[in-house]
């Protein structure tokens, strides 16, 4: 349409100086090359916008309230999401379990100690190094040389020895017999491979000088806060990605985030590594009606859910009946009705029954504030004056409840759980903070109540419920419920048996335990949630909320 125009207007201006007697055919000639110069012109311009879009039809940007942080794949404050584009592991998880990855094969020994794997012969690190037995070695004495770093993962606490056997083969032998080795090894961090070029004085746990893994993007340009490029391994041993660039571009969540999808400076956004979405539920449905974006969720993965800190002493959070009454006064259906469309699920239960060993008889905790304010009666709760907070041997019934400030769904489902233990005489104090600093507090034990999340489908039960005895995780959580050492016996005899019986009765056990003590008291069954182009196909999920199949990912 701009052609034609540009093409009238020439065309007029000839006109126009054809009138003029003595100068008619030099004008002619000059206007009529001026105007088949802005015609190509033109063209060329068309031209070069279709091959724009024909380059941006191979990459994504997505939006991120993070920057990817730190990615030693052997430390924990990078995103996964990031990591996972990066660096593999030698099996994955799959829908239908454990299959292989950069181990081809692998057999285990019959009491259970040992694994043999069989590597891959055709892969590489993104800086040329070969993959193989040595790489591997030298990759798990790195993380075991910081093994109390990683004692969340009670893999870190049996493994013996790693040796290289061949070039092509590693067997890894254990302490004692742990079922869920494969399991954990398929995780995204720590045990995945990074260049031993990259190591540092010959370990990672003190940094590494790159990043440089075997998996189907690698990290090309990284600016703190603002983006991050992946650009596709075009050597990647399982074939080279059709999506050839990733950025990473840190933005605020919410209404920037999305005018930016809006305006096209970006293209993609998903639920990050803590949970949270970049832009509302309304947000999305404004996008998918446009016809230029679809929303895609995954099936559930994993139980968001408020931790209370039964050890701290000081704190109200420490009696059960305030747990109890807790749980009670939280309008479950409500936050999934109201915050999530209907889009997540009430949860009532640590985990959903979906999850392996997880499909335990338990006491449902209804939504009911006269219950909620029975109990809190019943063990020495008293009410004041109007409109404050209840006490108990002068103390009043006031405790904080930290969340993600760069997640407005936990704003406000902290918003609506505050007003509603306003109603059985509590007061909350919300607190928005940077998620590391959340994670401090988890560690450290500085907190009444927090938002958080299970590990999800592909590490559960195993992973959350190994967090329960961890310094780490949730030792805190736990630590102040009667006959603590009880249960985490229970958790260090359910991980290493070997007799299926016999861990479903020990699972059983553990689960029963913490919901009659409601210490992770549970709001609803979450999702992945992606935003993009309506034009992209193979969209897909891992068994973990925590990474995304880009590389399966291609433009119509």
């Amino acid at each position: 349409m701009g052609g034609s125009g540009l093409i009238t207007r020439s065309a007029g201006l000839n006109n126009m100086f054809l009138k003029r007697k003595g100068e008619k055919i030099v004008f002619k000639k000059t206007w009529l090359m001026i105007s088949i110069f802005v015609i190509l012109s033109v063209i060329s311009a068309c031209s070069t916008s279709k091959e724009g879009e024909k380059e941006k039809s191979d990459e994504l940007t997505y939006a991120t309230v993070k920057d990817i942080n730190d990615m030693n794949p052997h430390l924990y404050p990078g995103s996964m999401s990031a990591q996972g584009m990066v660096y593999e592991s030698l099996v994955e998880n799959t829908e239908d379990g454990i299959k292989p990855l950069l181990a081809k094969s692998w057999d285990i020994s019959e009491d259970g100690k040992a694994y043999t794997f069989h590597l891959r012969e055709d892969v590489k690190f993104h800086d040329g190094e070969p993959f193989n037995a040595d790489a591997v070695k030298k990759n798990f004495d790195a993380v075991q040389k910081n093994k109390e770093k990683h004692s969340w993962i009670k893999l870190s606490t049996k493994i013996v020895n790693v040796e290289a056997t061949d070039e092509y083969t590693v067997k890894l032998t254990l302490s004692e017999a742990y079922y869920p080795t494969l399991e954990e090894l398929s995780m995204t961090r720590p045990y995945v491979f990074l260049s031993p070029k990259d190591f540092k004085d010959g370990g990672t746990k003190d940094g590494v000088k790159g990043f440089h893994g075997t998996g189907p993007y690698k990290l090309t340009e990284h600016k703190v806060d603002q983006y991050a490029i992946f650009k596709a391994n075009k050597d990647y041993w399982a074939g080279a990605p059709k999506i050839k660039k990733i950025t990473a571009k840190v933005l605020p969540a919410g209404e920037t985030t999305l005018l930016a999808l809006q305006k096209g400076e970006v293209n993609f956004t998903f639920t990050d590594d803590w949970g949270t979405d970049s832009i509302n539920v309304e947000g999305m449905e404004q996008l998918a009606k446009t016809g230029d974006y679809q929303v895609v969720r995954s099936n559930p993965m994993n139980t968001s859910m408020i931790v209370a800190n039964s050890g701290k002493k000081d704190s109200p959070v420490h009696e059960r009946s305030v747990r109890e009454a807790i749980w009670h006064a939280i309008d479950r259906e409500t936050i999934s009705r109201d915050i999530f469309s209907g889009t997540v699920k009430a949860a009532d239960t640590l985990f959903a029954s979906n999850v392996p060993y997880a499909n335990v008889e338990l006491k449902k905790r209804d939504y009911d504030v006269n219950k909620a304010k029975e109990i809190l009666e019943e063990a020495g709760w008293k009410n004041s004056e109007k409109g404050t907070a209840m006490k108990k041997e002068g103390k009043p019934l006031t405790m904080k409840l930290y969340y993600d400030s760069t997640s407005p769904s936990q704003k406000a489902q902290g918003e609506l759980i505050q007003d509603s233990l306003k109603k059985i005489g509590m007061n909350l104090e919300l607190v928005g903070e940077e998620s590391s600093s959340i994670a401090n507090r988890r560690t450290t034990g500085d907190y009444d109540l927090l938002f958080n999340q299970t590990w999800g489908l592909a590490y559960d039960p195993q992973s959350t419920i190994s967090a329960f005895t961890s310094e780490s995780s949730y030792l805190h959580a736990t630590e102040g419920i009667p006959n603590a050492e009880q249960l985490y016996q229970k958790i260090e005899d359910v991980l290493t048996s070997t007799d299926e019986d016999s861990r479903k009765a020990l699972y059983k056990d553990i689960l029963t335990t913490v919901h009659e003590e409601a210490i992770f008291i549970p709001i609803t069954n979450g999702n992945v949630t992606v935003i993009a182009p309506k034009s992209l196909n193979g969209i897909s999920f891992e068994q973990t909320q925590y990474e995304l199949p880009f590389e399966k990912m291609y433009f119509e």
